[in-house]
């Protein structure tokens, strides 16, 4: 999965995130505190589009290429900052897809999947074993 941030005008960044690997105890820790939930909790709250979570993961990834920034300083537009499923992890759903849905309902998910699937950030790292982009 990964985060991007684009603010009108500007060209976009974009960092990979795996809630299960690449922060560090004391980025986590951090979030914990900021947004009052433990940290399985906040990765399911940025899935499900929680602003005050979305800004913590926001600011983890700005500090690390602008430590001195302060909390305050985060601010965004809704439409600025988005997250994005990989390949891998598009292709991990649309196999869960298969195995739990039938007939018409599974029609449209795997349509709905195969779209993402072409459009999505081919992650050559998870190949072969993209997980779900929650904490457990």
């Amino acid at each position: 999965m990964y985060l991007i941030y684009q603010p009108e005008g500007q060209e976009p960044s974009r960092w990979k995130y795996n809630p299960r690997r690449g922060l560090l105890s004391v980025e986590r820790e951090d979030i914990e505190r900021r947004t009052g939930k433990d940290y399985a909790e906040f990765t399911q709250a940025v899935l499900k589009g929680n602003s005050l979570c979305r800004r913590a993961l926001l600011f983890v990834f700005l500090r690390r290429q602008h430590p001195k920034l302060r909390w305050e300083d985060v601010d965004f537009e809704w439409d600025e900052l988005k997250l994005e499923y990989s390949k891998q992890e598009w292709e991990r759903m649309r196999d869960d897809a298969k195995e739990n849905l039938h007939g018409d309902q599974l029609a449209a998910a795997l349509a709905t999947f195969e779209k993402h699937i072409a459009d999505a950030i081919d992650d050559d790292e998870e190949a072969g074993k993209a997980q779900l982009p929650v904490a457990d």
